[in-house]
């Protein structure tokens, strides 16, 4: 599995990253956490708010910072 949290560094991007992390730390799902902060890749990404979340390739979030029970539910 491949996630990716894109945003610039704000403070809710770096909770959302942080977030992920602990949505992942049961270690029941393994996946490759990237941190992406270019923002012309966030652009091309179509992401229009961030901080975002995608999960293997879909956008899960946007503009919001999930908990880590939310995360759960969307790697399911």
């Amino acid at each position: 599995m491949k996630i990716k949290v894109y945003g610039s560094g704000c403070p809710k991007c770096r909770q959302l990253e942080e977030n992920t992390k602990i949505a992942l730390s049961d270690g029941k799902k393994k996946a490759m956490v990237e941190k992406v902060t270019d923002m012309e890749k966030i652009i091309d990404a179509g992401i229009m708010m961030t901080p975002a979340l995608e999960i293997d390739g879909k956008i899960v979030s946007a503009g919001k910072v999930l908990s880590p029970e939310e995360i759960k539910k969307s790697i399911k």
